[in-house]
């Protein structure tokens, strides 16, 4: 079973749009996938109870998790056959991004394209490196125009962590697809945020 956890210290980058999207993405592919809530704030778990009382499909296994028994899960969906564990982790909480970045095959790191943003989230780069943990960032939220962009990407560069090629930009078909308990690449297959996650989930 691999393993990927969906951290930055900062509230707001667009973790479990990732985190979804991404399992939707797997499953299709045909791996058994699963995503893990690790935030008190349970927003993927509100979106798998939307996705089952709408009978999506392909159903999806969504649990909220503590992070003490985070082990114990893992452990028990290998045993289960599972291929791929998504981890949506909270903001700020340092410990519990230790807590699921250790056991992760690899750690992937939204952050928005402006100087706030990509402050917060070289403070989990650095812990990432504390721990060797393989990792990139991914760019979300880009705006259509702008220098914001380029400058994010030098930025990124600059702290020495692997920049993923694929940028998510600010599109609505994000926001309406979790309304629905879906992801882009379901309820509107033909839009650029579909060919996004589709970019990158390979």
């Amino acid at each position: 079973m691999k393993i990927v956890s969906i951290i930055t210290q900062k509230g707001g980058a667009g973790k479990t749009t990732i985190a979804t999207a991404l399992a939707v993405a797997a499953q299709k592919d045909g791996l058994n996938t699963a995503i893990l809530d690790l935030d008190d704030q349970a927003t993927s778990c509100f979106w798998g109870d939307i996705r089952t009382s709408q009978d999506h499909s392909p159903a999806l296994a969504v649990k909220d998790v503590k992070a003490v028994r985070l082990p114990h899960v893992l452990d028990a969906l290998k045993q289960a056959g599972c291929d791929l564990a998504i981890l949506d982790c909270p903001a700020i909480h340092r410990d519990v991004a230790m807590d699921a970045a250790t056991p992760s095959d690899f750690v992937l790191i939204p952050t928005r394209a402006d100087v706030f943003d990509i402050r917060s989230m070289r403070q989990t780069v650095d812990l990432m490196k504390s721990i060797d943990k393989p990792c990139a960032v991914v760019l979300n939220f880009c705006p259509p125009v702008g220098r914001e962009l380029g400058d994010a990407r030098e930025g990124i560069k600059g702290i020495g962590v692997e920049l993923c090629p694929v940028e998510l930009h600010h599109r609505k078909a994000y926001s309406r697809a979790q309304q629905l308990g879906q992801t882009a690449q379901e309820s509107e297959p033909s839009s650029l945020a579909a060919q996004e996650i589709i970019g990158l989930y390979t």
